[in-house]
């Protein structure tokens, strides 16, 4: 049984990425709509607000495309993609996933700011404007996709199911194989790209434990085990920003083991799909979270369920 066959036929898996995937998409229209609503009504906006709400609209096209992808793998299809095709659906997955990385990193560092105290360098940026941000974050996705040219000429449409030289990806599309120096080159460049990235959140991260703990302590010597009104909305935003960092560190590394165990057992299909929903767990999960944990949110909800 081919590749192809082994992937489509089992039911558990297919059902598996389309229920995660159909998940996400609901949830992050749903806080997509949310966001738009604030913003019609007027409610003072927050440094965060803009970047969650493009990671809810990136999500969104995202889990769509992969949907779109997973069709390719899951359902058997009687005309096959072309080249163009290939590409540019690989190429524009990437670009997403990039603009969902740097997204998340803009998020770590604004909530970093947002916590910071007056006195800390960090303080002069408290008051950007939401256009300075957008710009920041056009500045890391530029950065980050000048790494994902290569995809132009590593993906191409399947000819030969039976070929061991190329890397499956789907049904009509795969990688074409390189040369051992070119290879090794890109994967130490990609690295070096994710581990900056990744290192710009454990920093923010770490500097927002920090001031965690600081305020804990501060409490406990104020003999309070509740936290200053003024600032627990902040620290309830900076724990769940937290979580979210937690998760997608996770989600990447789990990635990397995956990808790394799928090269090393000849490009097995059903790692594959574990690595795809490895990668798009984040996208589905992250929406959730802020649907549970915004106070805004919640109370649209309550508003709408009082009204019924």
């Amino acid at each position: 049984m081919n590749k192809a066959n082994r992937l489509y036929s089992n039911i558990h898996i297919r059902n598996t990425v389309y229920t995660v995937t159909g998940v996400g998409v609901m949830a992050n229209a749903l806080l997509l709509l949310v966001h738009i609503s604030l913003h019609i009504t007027g409610h003072r906006p927050k440094p965060s607000d803009l970047p969650i709400g493009l990671l809810a609209l990136i999500h969104l096209v995202i889990l769509l495309i992969n949907g779109f992808i997973a069709s390719d793998i899951f359902i058997p299809q009687g005309g096959r993609w072309d080249d163009l095709t290939c590409k540019w659906l690989i190429y524009l997955y990437r670009l997403m996933r990039g603009f969902s990385i740097c997204a998340t990193c803009l998020l770590s560092v604004l909530q970093a700011i947002t916590l910071s105290p007056r006195g800390s360098c960090l303080a002069r940026f408290k008051h950007k404007s939401s256009r300075h941000n957008l710009c920041f974050l056009l500045f890391l996705w530029v950065i980050y996709s000048s790494f994902s040219s290569h995809l132009f000429i590593s993906i191409a449409a399947t000819r030969n199911w039976t070929s061991d030289n190329f890397m499956y990806v789907t049904e009509s599309c795969s990688f074409i194989p390189m040369t051992f120096f070119l290879r090794h080159s890109l994967s130490t460049l990609l690295t070096f790209r994710e581990v900056s990235f990744i290192g710009i959140m454990a920093v923010s991260s770490g500097y927002m434990v920090a001031l965690l703990c600081r305020h804990k302590r501060q409490s406990r010597h104020l003999h309070s085990t509740s936290l200053s009104p003024v600032l627990s909305p902040e620290l309830r935003a900076t724990q769940t920003i937290l979580l979210l960092m937690s998760c997608f560190v996770v989600m990447s590394i789990l990635d990397s083991i995956v990808s790394y165990a799928r090269i090393t057992l000849k490009d097995d299909p059903i790692f594959y799909c574990i690595q795809i929903l490895v990668t798009h767990s984040y996208a589905s999960f992250s929406p959730l979270v802020f649907i549970c944990t915004e106070k805004r949110i919640i109370s649209i909800f309550r508003y709408s369920g009082r009204r019924q």
